[in-house]
């Protein structure tokens, strides 16, 4: 942010030498650089709109774009708080106590909370993307895009082309079109492929999908296979509170393009919007694939083999694999100061291997944390077919300042299924109790084992 403060007064240096500095106010203009101190760049803005206001005789209009750009990547590499106190003080210059500006607008994907970052700001009208205002001007619409294809000779791509890139809606206006996608389409000749999201940071998105709840990570499952969910929503955002509830992610995710609401009512029993919400398109679809595939992508082989060890009760197998895919992915998913192992270890290796586990669901119905017996099972393993194989795990991360050992963890979770009876549900539903495998999954950072339990021999436990 210093530098692109910086840049700007470099475009105005003719002012040091227009007259209308007074030597105390060229001394202040020259502090002005790539490394000033914060309070400098603080009040660099206003101060820059007083000196052209001087030099043109009329106030200023100030238009910052992608202003939350900054505050997605703070929140990402764990500079969140120091950003928010520097940014409320500059807005708080500029936009509030200067009066050299005529107008201002700011841009951005997000609607940040005002008691985060626009506390010091009282006369903001909001223009999000469930206003009817300007939502024609955001992007092209199906009308002009098609008129594009056909000037290009493309009149028959127009499906191709509203699968890939249609989705975008703003208040009453629909089906809205990516110019960036469009544009490029055009210029390629045709060419289908995601351009918008190359360009866009994708950095935070992914961040929180990878570091989710089992819950959020199977919802995006279903999303990736075409399908839709219902969530209820809040527009602003409060981004140091997006680790701690699903509603502020997927709220990020629809304020930045990702997903697009489909429906949108009030719901009366929570006095709150309840929105159904899917993925925008194609392009959106092929982004999401492309950043679970990079996570995987160096251990696509050995998980692979895991799977089949799981499906084969290899257990030497399965510990072997699983070590192996730890050893390589675990690192991978720490990011900022804050990484998720560290954080919400269960959860992280949770959501893991319910990632592991995706690749099945077209053989097997894979729930995660439902009620069977007398408590919630952390991931039940269902065939489709009749007479196969059903699964049960569990998971228990060991402390060593504990003076917990791997093997006590798989004692206890083997132990925790046995006394939940989580078996119910499947015995319910007519699976045999000789056709139920239990594992136990215990952790310690990067270091697995995983035990199996007894064969159900009765309606209970065995």
């Amino acid at each position: 942010m210093f530098f692109l403060i910086a840049e700007l007064y470099n475009r105005f240096d003719f002012l040091l030498d227009s007259g209308i500095l007074k030597e105390d106010e060229k001394e202040y203009y020259r502090k002005v650089s790539f490394d000033m101190e914060a309070n400098i760049a603080t009040d660099a803005l206003k101060a820059l709109s007083g000196f052209l206001a001087r030099y043109y005789g009329k106030k200023v209009i100030i238009l910052l774009d992608e202003y939350d750009t900054p505050m997605q990547e703070a929140c990402v590499y764990g500079y969140w708080e120091d950003l928010v106190l520097y940014t409320r003080s500059l807005f708080n210059a500029t936009f509030k106590t200067n009066p050299y500006i005529e107008r201002a607008i700011m841009t951005g994907i997000t609607r940040i909370s005002k008691e985060s970052m626009f506390s010091d700001l009282n006369n903001l009208k909001v223009v999000s993307v469930t206003s009817d205002v300007y939502g024609d001007s955001f992007g092209f619409t199906e009308e002009e895009v098609f008129a594009a294809l056909e000037e290009h000779s493309m009149a028959d791509r127009k499906e191709e082309v509203k699968m890939w890139y249609d989705g975008f809606a703003f208040g009453k206006w629909e089906d809205i079109y990516n110019p960036w996608s469009i544009i490029n389409y055009l210029d390629t000749g045709g060419i289908a492929r995601p351009y918008w999201v190359n360009t866009s940071s994708n950095s935070l998105a992914g961040k929180l999908v990878q570091e989710g709840s089992p819950e959020l990570k199977m919802t995006m499952e279903g999303l990736l296979q075409g399908g839709t969910f219902h969530a209820f929503l809040d527009e602003q955002i409060v981004f140091g509170e997006l680790e701690k509830g699903e509603e502020a992610v997927w709220s990020l995710l629809l304020a930045s393009g990702y997903i697009k609401a489909i429906s949108a009512a009030l719901n009366m029993e929570h006095m709150e919007m309840e929105y159904e919400l899917k993925l925008t398109n194609m392009e959106v679809r092929f982004m999401f694939l492309q950043m679970i595939r990079k996570w995987f992508g160096r251990c696509r082989g050995m998980h692979d083999r895991f799977v089949k060890a799981l499906l084969s009760d290899d257990l030497e197998g399965m510990n072997a694999y699983m070590n192996e895919v730890s050893g390589e992915m675990f690192s991978s998913f720490d990011t900022g100061k804050k990484p998720s192992a560290k954080a919400q270890p269960e959860r992280f290796y949770h959501g893991f291997v319910l990632g592991l586990l995706a690749q099945i669901q077209d053989r097997y119905i894979i729930t995660s944390n439902k009620e069977s017996g007398l408590g919630r099972y952390d991931i039940m393993i269902e065939p489709k077919k009749p007479g196969e194989v059903a699964f049960i795990i569990e998971f228990k991360v060991v402390h060593a300042k504990r003076k917990e050992t791997l093997e006590d963890g798989v004692k206890a979770a083997l132990q925790q299924i046995e006394e939940k009876r989580y078996e119910t549900v499947l015995l319910n539903r007519g699976i045999a109790p000789e056709q139920i495998r239990k594992y136990g999954f215990a952790f310690e950072g990067s270091q697995v084992l995983i035990g199996r339990g007894k064969h159900v021999s009765t309606g209970l436990s065995g």
